[in-house]
């Protein structure tokens, strides 16, 4: 039991030192994580057992920057997340601009936030709506073309998640992607 109440403290002072060092107020970081302020109040306080919902120390870890095994009431889900390849380029542009996460979530409206934080952590895809993905290029300061790649990426994903082949000998398909592609590229008006 003692022990128990060690790692308890261990993970509530990680999030704590993590919330003085950032000066994070503990109501956008619930709002980030999209649990009650009480709650972490509670948790920074060690009132309560520190979460063992790998969905709320995986959206923890995402702000700190972290990896959720330096939770150790982390438990690895069977359903294990995947990386698209946009998520990577998003991290890497993240890294590129020297934001933090945190420096990134804030700058978009707090409603926003707890979805980015799942995108983040590679539980919800990047947007496909070309007006949303196009604030989170204005972030990071992407070149109209590195957007328009980007959306073009997302959309052939939920093309061929819905079914779609592009494959070889799948030619009509082909000429039908590179036809709509063409005309979208128009359309948004790549200045590049």
């Amino acid at each position: 039991m003692k022990n128990n109440i060690k790692i308890q403290k261990r993970s509530s002072k990680l999030v704590g030192d993590f919330l003085d060092r950032t000066g994070l107020h503990k109501k956008e970081f619930a709002q980030m994580i999209g649990v009650t302020l009480s709650y972490v109040y509670n948790l920074i306080d060690e009132n309560v057992p520190f979460s063992t919902r790998s969905i709320t120390l995986e959206r923890i870890a995402t702000v700190m920057d972290i990896n959720p095994e330096e939770f150790t009431e982390y438990q690895i889900p069977g359903d294990v997340l995947s990386y698209s390849e946009n998520l990577l380029m998003l991290k890497d542009l993240i890294k590129q601009n020297n934001l933090s996460t945190l420096d990134f979530l804030r700058m978009f409206e707090r409603k926003k936030r707890l979805e980015l934080v799942d995108i983040l952590r590679g539980a919800k895809p990047i947007q496909i709506d070309f007006e949303e993905l196009k604030k989170i290029a204005t972030a990071l300061n992407m070149k109209d073309e590195e957007l328009f790649e980007m959306w073009k990426t997302r959309m052939l994903e939920y093309l061929q998640e819905g079914g779609f082949s592009i494959k070889k000998g799948k030619e009509k398909n082909k000429e039908l992607i590179d036809s709509m592609f063409d005309c979208a590229r128009k359309k948004v008006v790549i200045k590049n």
